[in-house]
């Protein structure tokens, strides 16, 4: 996902401090290792039911889309799905409404709908002040007062229900989870867990880069996702700062000087101490980088990568990833986990959004370096999962993987074409080849695996193009549901808004939210007959809403909350559902709740591929190696959860909403 929006924010605790907690805690865990063996044996629960596997083995494949995994099978070029087909199971899966990564993958790893796990979209918005805040987590710091008076960090989970992960370890079950997304922050459980999407970056944000220019001098300049800052060549070098995580009104710093030596294409960083040769075109290890000094020194890590050295200079940076073995931010559990990682692999993505689709889209950085990044770090993570399969024996292990999904947002189609045309590469050649990579990955996991595990191969959504964008508040506007306050027409964060006059109001990429009285700090909307009536008349007009440009219908569906979903929490999300037709999505300002003046546009960013769209046009892909009885119908995401329990002895929670897919032996042919 290219994320538009606030982050979840940053907290100054400093790497040294998290490192010695760290130390402490592992120290503790060796040294308690006894006690804690009698104390699960003595209080753990008791299974129920007879496990039906000794292991379950899990592969997220962000995105990966039922109709491109088809047709590729049918040519031969997938074999190791085409033998899971054919010898066990495949299905198009069921996805959630709407069929958004943190929504989707929140169901599976919860077994429920929405309305109990609080995840709606990326987004929520904030009742008091209408601004939209990032829905799955939030890092807030606070003063102590006496003995211990100074800052109180806390890092809020907004995600809500039991994960299935931390319902096995109540009955003794261990897991090992890696980049599940919405696992920030990470839950203690009896297994480890290293968090994934919504990982905020050093800065406190989703994932900001930099960009340094040698064009005429002026101020830096936000570009979306990151910032682009002017630089002057003098005495053939470079001087200039990177911006680190916030500190007090401002931020930290650290030098950064490149210098010139005379050749065309290379030239040397000075950073942190430390001297690291530059090359056109090829991107650096990852770097570390430390800002502050002492205590409150913190640590991140990224990658820099030499554009141009002329006639104009350009050095692209990642963004700050927080750094996994001197981690300034919990990350994983247990704490010290991320650090073991990083001793056994070396330094690797923390980001949640770690693949950066944005400096692609903005031109910081072209198509052969966006793929050379998104392949490393599914590398990375491809040798975590791998070393975790050898070392789990029993219970779960469980990763997902987002180069699907990442690269198919950014090669899906060309946005300045026609409909139709052919994505990027001319036949689709960068999509193709992600699927025979994931493909190859879930071969060699086959191999690893003995015959007393199953396999799960899911992805949470498919995809679809992504031409044209609707601006819902201009049409909430144009339909009288909307009031501008004069002259105010494109501000952002709905800043815009007369309150007093707007009975319904938009922001991220798929929900409508009444301005109800009583909830909403400036709501008119009064009673359940009006907010009744409000809804029927916004989505009957909505289906019939035609885009002018192209004569097509941009609505597929509109969905009631009130009936979509139950649970304690499903008055916290959107009052209206837009399930939108192949093609079309809520447009960028929207998502960022900005309040255009078209309702339609052109998509013209070089993100030509979506799935923010009705859940029936995006299922998700299901595979098992045994076959699985699938009854009537699709299974659902919600659907593993249950599922993962019952292959392990623990009887399904009374609060769960997915069914329990029963799974039998089966023989596949090698691959």
């Amino acid at each position: 996902m290219a994320y538009i929006g606030p982050g979840a924010g940053f907290a100054f605790l400093g790497s040294f401090l998290i490192l010695f907690v760290a130390i402490l805690l592992a120290l503790a865990s060796v040294l308690t290792f006894p006690l804690r063996v009698v104390a699960a044996l003595l209080f753990r629960r008791k299974r129920t039911g007879q496990s039906q596997a000794k292991r379950v083995v899990i592969v997220g494949l962000d995105g990966l889309d039922p109709g491109v995994a088809t047709r590729m099978m049918d040519r031969g070029e997938l074999p190791a799905l085409d033998s899971l087909r054919k010898h066990a199971t495949f299905a198009r899966l069921n996805t959630t409404c709407p069929p958004i990564s943190p929504v989707a993958w929140s169901s599976f790893a919860t077994g429920v709908n929405p309305g109990k796990h609080n995840i709606f979209d990326f987004l929520n918005r904030d009742l008091r002040s209408y601004r939209p805040e990032l829905s799955s987590s939030r890092v807030t710091t606070t003063k102590r007062k006496g003995l211990l008076r100074g800052p109180r960090t806390e890092v809020e989970s907004r995600r809500k229900s039991k994960t299935f992960w931390t319902i096995l370890g109540e009955y003794g079950v261990s897991s090992t989870v890696l980049r599940v997304p919405i696992t920030f922050p990470p839950e203690r459980f009896r297994g480890q867990l290293l968090a994934g999407m919504c990982v905020p970056d050093l800065r406190g944000t989703q994932g900001s880069f930099t960009l340094y220019e040698s064009r005429p001098a002026g101020d830096k300049t936000a570009a979306t996702g990151g910032t682009r800052i002017p630089v002057a060549i003098e005495n053939r070098r470079v001087r200039t700062t990177l911006t680190g995580p916030p500190m007090g009104e401002g931020s930290l710093s650290v030098p950064l000087e490149v210098r010139f030596n005379g050749t065309p294409d290379s030239a040397m960083l000075h950073i942190s101490g430390q001297k690291i040769r530059l090359k056109t075109g090829v991107s650096t290890d990852w770097v570390r980088v430390e800002f502050g000094r002492g205590l409150r020194k913190v640590s991140g890590i990224c990658r820099f990568l030499l554009r141009s050295v002329s006639p104009e200079f350009a050095l692209y940076v990642t963004p700050i990833n927080i750094d996994p073995e001197r981690p300034a931010m919990p990350i994983s559990h247990p704490a010290y986990y991320a650090t073991y990682l990083a001793k056994l692999h070396g330094p690797f993505a923390t980001l949640g959004l770690a693949e950066d689709t944005w400096a692609l889209s903005e031109g910081a950085i072209d198509e052969e370096a966006f793929l050379d990044q998104t392949y490393a770090i599914h590398r990375e993570r491809e040798e975590m999962f791998f070393d975790a399969i050898k070392r789990v024996r029993t219970g779960v292990c469980c990763c997902v993987f987002d180069a699907t999904d990442r690269i198919q947002h950014m090669f899906h189609g060309r946005p300045d074409g026609p409909p139709g045309s052919p994505p990027h590469g001319g036949d689709g050649a960068a999509i193709e080849e992600v699927y025979r990579r994931s493909d190859a990955l879930v071969g060699r996991v086959l191999e690893a695996i003995d015959d007393e595990t199953v396999l799960f191969v899911l992805s949470d959504h498919g995809f679809v193009s992504f031409r044209r964008g609707m601006n819902v508040n201009a049409w909430l506007a144009q339909e009288g549901f909307l009031t501008f306050k004069p002259d105010s027409v494109d501000a952002e964060y709905l800043a815009g808004v007369d309150w007093e006059k707007t009975r319904a109001y938009s922001f991220g990429l798929s929900g409508i939210y009444l301005n109800v009285k009583g909830r909403e700090s400036r709501g008119i909307v009064v009673g359940d007959e009006e907010i009744r009536t409000l809804k029927q008349d916004i989505a009957d007009r909505l289906k019939k809403l035609l885009d002018p440009a192209t004569g097509k219908s941009a609505i597929r569906e509109v969905y009631d909350a009130a009936t979509t979903y139950h649970g304690p929490y499903r008055n916290n999300g959107p009052d209206l559902i837009v399930g939108y037709e192949a093609g079309y999505r809520a447009s960028w300002d929207t998502a960022a709740g900005k309040t255009s003046s078209e309702v339609f546009e052109d998509n013209t960013k070089a993100w030509g591929g979506d799935h923010c769209v009705d859940r029936a046009i995006v299922p998700g892909v299901f595979y098992c190696n045994r076959q699985v009885d699938l009854g009537e119908g699709l299974p659902d995401i919600m659907d593993l959860a249950p599922t993962v329990l019952h292959l392990l002895g623990v009887e399904k929670p009374a609060h769960m909403d997915g069914k329990i897919l029963r799974c039998r032996e089966t023989e596949l042919e090698a691959s």
